[in-house]
């Protein structure tokens, strides 16, 4: 499984972005889907999580009722909607995903990562 993340990008405090995460290769309806973000100096954190297949999304605290994460099989796309972002978002943004199970918060569970998109919220 190859992931593309895309969508990053500099905006202003309040403003929003969504984040692609393109799936390519061997792509199973039971993957657990995640975005993790990290910000210069600090380790990688978790962000939002789901299954591929659908069902319960996960989400940090800290974004909760901000970010919405979704997905599009046909397109085997998942999607990071970022609303009412603060300067605190800002991070490199990675997309995972994990063969089995549902999403996870543990970056550990994940067997595969995109290369990262750069979000940089401005105040």
């Amino acid at each position: 499984v190859q992931l593309q993340a895309s969508g990053g990008g500099l905006v202003q405090a309040g403003g929003s972005l969504r984040l692609s995460c393109a799936a390519s290769g061997r792509t199973f309806s039971t993957y657990g889907m995640g975005w993790f973000r990290q910000a210069p100096g600090k380790e990688r954190e978790f962000v939002a999580a789901t299954r591929w297949s659908g069902g319960t999304t996960y989400y940090a605290d800290s974004v909760k009722g901000r970010f919405t994460i979704s997905r599009d099989n046909a397109k085997n796309t998942m999607y990071l909607q970022m609303n009412n972002l603060k300067p605190e978002d800002t991070a490199v943004y990675y997309c995972a995903a994990k063969l089995y199970g549902g999403g996870s918060s543990n970056p550990l569970a994940y067997d595969y990562w995109g290369q990262g998109t750069l979000v940089t919220v401005s105040s």
